[in-house]
């Protein structure tokens, strides 16, 4: 299983990023997805996460602004990311397990991709 992120990158305050995960090696339309974050110093904590039946669930830091979504007919898992503040500035990664939910138990997630780095000014 492989997991690559990428569209992170530099943006001012208020502005918007979508990241994308290309997931391969597996049929991932009933894994358990999410998008996680950690910033310098700081633990990984969980940002949205979606289950094998698409339900979703945000972090209360990001309701409103984040949207998570995932195209199965590609295997790719998509956030997109408005109304940035300075405090989302993180290196973000992408993670997937083959069961249902996993919520936001981070620990538990058994793949990740490399991480891409988000940075609001």
């Amino acid at each position: 299983v492989q997991l690559v992120e990428s569209g992170g990158g530099s943006v001012q305050a208020a502005g918007s990023l979508r990241l994308s995960c290309a997931a391969s090696g597996a049929t991932f339309s009933t894994y358990s997805m999410g998008w996680f974050r950690q910033a310098p110093g700081k633990e990984r904590e969980g940002v949205a996460v979606i289950n094998g039946g698409g339900s979703t669930s945000y972090a209360d830091s990001v309701k409103g602004r984040f949207t998570i979504s995932k195209d199965n007919a590609n295997d790719t898992l998509f956030l997109q990311m408005n109304s940035l503040k300075p405090e989302d500035t993180a290196m973000y990664y992408c993670a997937a397990d083959p069961r249902w939910w996993l919520y936001f138990r981070t620990d538990e997630y058994a793949y990740w991709g490399q991480g891409t780095q988000v940075t609001v000014s």
